[in-house]
């Protein structure tokens, strides 16, 4: 009979973001997958391990020999419901047996820093792909939230922004290795940051606040 997966969220990156039930979760499995770093910090030398790589189907394999024997734990960065592993894991194995422990994304938590709600802020991903025109198009009022990566980072994204419509004055909130004690926060405006340094890897805030 197959156990449980759990996919335990573990927060935008500091450790003391991590909540108490992942936690548990984490130092009770027998089996743990996760990136590198995360298997550094969190798995101990009685747990066996898998590495989260580009090899997602070594993921997969591992995930469904280990569960017949007991539960497997999957840690995700940030929140497991926001662009993450879960997709591929509820597209191989029946989503009765996986369940799910919340965390903060870093989406969350760069608004959080902006003291911004983002009940109505149209959330994107950039992280190896690129949305449509449309959901990039300027309205008034829009806020955007984004993902980004190496290829698109804050001046790629916002060059693309100022083609779909935006104003150089829009407010732009670049949020970089958030949580960490070098967490850095630059707000400035789209044509201030075509011209900048660009930062990858990190969450984009556009609109109007």
């Amino acid at each position: 009979m197959q156990k449980k997966i759990i996919v335990a969220g573990i927060g935008p990156g500091a450790k003391n973001f991590i909540t108490p039930a992942a936690l548990e979760k984490i130092q009770n499995a027998k089996f743990l997958v996760g990136g590198k770093r995360a298997l550094a910090e969190f798995s101990t030398q009685n747990q066996e391990t898998c590495a989260i790589t580009k090899d997602l189907n070594a993921v997969i394999n591992f995930v469904r020999e280990k569960i017949s024997n007991s539960e497997v734990v999957v840690m995700v960065s940030g929140d497991p419901c926001y662009y993450s592993i879960l997709d591929l894991l509820r597209k191989n194995f029946n989503s009765e047996i996986i369940e799910v422990i919340p965390s903060i994304s870093a989406m969350q938590l760069a608004f959080a820093k902006l003291a911004l709600s983002w009940h109505n802020a149209t959330l994107l991903s950039f992280h190896g792909r690129k949305p449509s025109d449309a959901d990039l198009k300027f309205q008034q009022g829009k806020i955007l939230g984004m993902l980004t990566d190496n290829e698109f980072n804050s001046a790629t994204i916002s060059e693309i922004l100022l083609q779909n419509g935006w104003s150089e004055n829009s407010n732009i909130a670049i949020c970089a290795r958030l949580s960490y004690p070098d967490e850095k926060i630059i707000c400035t405006t789209l044509g201030a940051a075509v011209k900048m340094e660009a930062v990858k890897n990190c969450i984009l805030i556009v609109g109007k606040w």
